[in-house]
Order: structure tokens, then sequence, then C-alpha cells
């Protein structure tokens, strides 16, 4: 809507400043989602939503694997000690069979 008005306007703010209170937002709003789909469209530098949406999985993915590897890191320490100690905390499995 901002680029198809954008000519009668003389600057993209005052088309922004236009449009914004005919959709209900701040003008604010309205320039940073005409900013993003510039970058999208590969028309301004910067991280488009493709690459923002693979970074914040790619985050969540590393988030999951340290909390992982913590949980394994407190097992392996757990039953260290408890080897240590001369406890056995579960059966072997060579022991241990299942009989269904």
């Amino acid at each position: 809507m901002v680029f198809d008005h954008e000519a009668g306007h003389p600057s993209q703010w005052a088309a922004i400043g236009a449009i914004a209170p005919k959709i209900g937002c701040t003008p604010e709003t309205l320039r940073s989602w005409v900013r993003q789909t510039e970058r999208d469209a590969g028309r301004r530098e910067g991280t488009t939503t493709t690459e923002r949406e693979r970074i914040k999985a790619l985050e969540r993915e590393n988030r999951e694997l340290k909390q992982a590897n913590e949980i394994l890191r407190k097992a392996s320490a757990y039953f260290a000690q408890a080897e240590r100690d001369g406890q056995a905390p579960c059966a072997t499995a060579r022991n241990d069979r299942v009989y269904r």
C-alpha cells in the first residue's frame, strides 16, 4: 500500500504518515513493516524474515541441546559417584531381564 501511494507524496515517510492512521497503526509501526518488506524483497540490507525465523529456531535448538547436555552431565556425575561409593544405583543391563 505504501509503495503504491509513495509517488503521490514527497517522501516515503510522508506516505507512511498519511496511510498509518487509515489502517489503525502508528507511523513508526508501519515504517518498520515497510523496512522489513524491503529487506525481504532484497531492496534493503539486513536480516530477512526467513533468516530471522531460522536464527530463532537455531537458538531454540541450541538452548534445548544445552539443557539436554546439562541433564546428561548431572546423571553422569550421579552414577560415577554411586560407583565410587560402591553402590549400584540401578540394576545392570546384563542382569536385568523383562519377561512378558
